[in-house]
């Protein structure tokens, strides 16, 4: 038997040919082990914890909204960090040495410098590429060179030092652009700028050249090894993924076809282990190096978190639906009338369960967390429910302190 199968059947794991099987209740204590919040809030208060858990999920989501007086990814830090600061993450991401770098990911994500060179690649492909980003760059070039010259020039610069408010507007995502701005974005997305910092939510803008080591964008890697870890990147975040999940996690890796060769590859070099779970239909795959997460018995006392809507652990629905008995939508693009639940709602995690949703609100001007009762969805003792309240007004509390509220207001 492999020392790591043999750890795995010494720990009560169960290993049936090549798959690894696990209860229910042992799957969701992996995955809030496995995601720092086995209780919430326990990493140390410094700004090294932040590293920690950008590399070992392997990215976290950015979102500008701030109707919890907290963005997405304050959320998902904040969770995971005793007494979390925006600062310690912006020391990372924009200080002088730059540990972190924001690109497109599965989305617009915070990512580990050291993974520059995978998207380098994709970067340099979307420049050659007869697609949008390319064809923009073409049709405006002139006003591409303009925009790189004048940063040459003068140095970092606001996205808003360059865009017009009146002229012609492209039709882009969930709206238009006006022209510099959809320049300024292909540019970034090709990798020639970066961005050297925010002002509220304004980017400002800079060269690669100079935000980041010469030796670090100049490094290429193997196609075949860039596409790995494109995957493995998915398979970090989730941490029980599977090979049917939502098209939006594979978004920006590769077809399905190579997605299965690459996954079944990294089943046979022992990067990934393939898992049966209880009550979950198809298998899953977590990475081989995860199996410390497995160990453990019951968890030794049940705090509250508020996930963030894009938090890595609610990133497959299917998973939250068929192994934590929870359905959740982000309805912040939900028509007002069509939604069920609101605007901008947390799933409640307590110990290892997923049980309901809330939807506390920033008043700033008035200094004020606003929270409506939760949304409770599983039946429990009055011991049990008296129990959660506490846990609840302890996470509450923290998000207070990180929103700057002077007070928290419940309903």
């Amino acid at each position: 038997m492999a020392p790591e199968t043999a750890a795995h059947a010494q720990g009560g794991d169960r290993v049936r040919g090549e798959s690894l099987e696990l209860t229910a209740e042992e799957a969701r204590r992996f995955l809030v082990r496995r995601h720092f919040l086995a209780p919430p809030r326990s990493l140390p208060a410094r700004a090294e914890s932040v590293l920690r858990v950008v590399r070992e999920l392997g990215s976290v989501q950015f979102d500008p909204l701030e109707v919890t007086g907290a963005r997405n990814d304050d959320l998902v830090l904040a969770a995971r960090i005793r007494n979390y600061r925006r600062g310690w993450m912006e020391r990372w991401l924009y200080g002088a040495e730059r540990k972190l770098f924001e690109a497109y990911n599965k989305s617009l994500n915070i990512l580990p410098v050291e993974e520059l060179p995978v998207h380098r690649v994709d970067w340099e492909q979307w420049a050659r590429r007869d697609g949008v980003y390319h064809r923009l760059l073409h049709k405006h070039a002139d006003l591409a060179a303009a925009i790189l010259e004048r940063l040459d020039r003068e140095g970092a610069l606001p996205g808003n030092a360059f865009v017009e408010r009146s002229g012609p507007r492209l039709l882009w995502g969930w709206g238009s652009l006006t022209v510099p701005r959809a320049v300024l974005y292909a540019l970034f997305r090709t990798g020639q700028i970066g961005i050297a910092r925010r002002l509220g939510n304004v980017r400002v803008y800079d060269r690669m050249e100079r935000l980041f080591p010469a030796a670090l964008l100049e490094r290429r890697l193997p196609d075949e090894e860039v596409r790995r870890h494109q995957l493995l990147s998915r398979f970090r975040g989730v941490g029980l993924l599977g090979l049917h999940a939502g098209a939006e996690i594979w978004s920006g890796t590769v077809p399905a076809r190579e997605r299965n060769r690459l996954t079944e590859a990294m089943v046979a070099d022992g990067t990934l282990r393939r898992v049966r779970v209880e009550g979950v239909r198809d298998d899953r795959f977590m990475l081989a190096s995860d199996a410390r997460f497995l160990r453990g018995g019951a968890l030794r006392r049940r705090e509250v978190a508020l996930l963030a809507p894009l938090d890595p652990l609610v990133w497959d629905r299917e998973l939250l639906r068929q192994l934590f008995d929870f359905d959740y939508v982000w309805e912040v693009y939900v028509p007002a009338k069509a939604r069920k639940h609101g605007y901008y709602v947390l799933p409640l995690l307590w110990g290892d369960r997923l049980v309901g949703r809330i939807e506390p609100r920033i008043d700033r001007k008035a200094s004020v967390l606003r929270v409506p009762a939760p949304r409770l969805e599983h039946r429990m003792r009055r011991t049990e429910r008296l129990e959660l309240e506490e846990a609840l007004g302890r996470a509450l509390e923290a998000l207070r302190r990180f929103s700057g509220a002077g007070r928290i207001e419940r309903a």
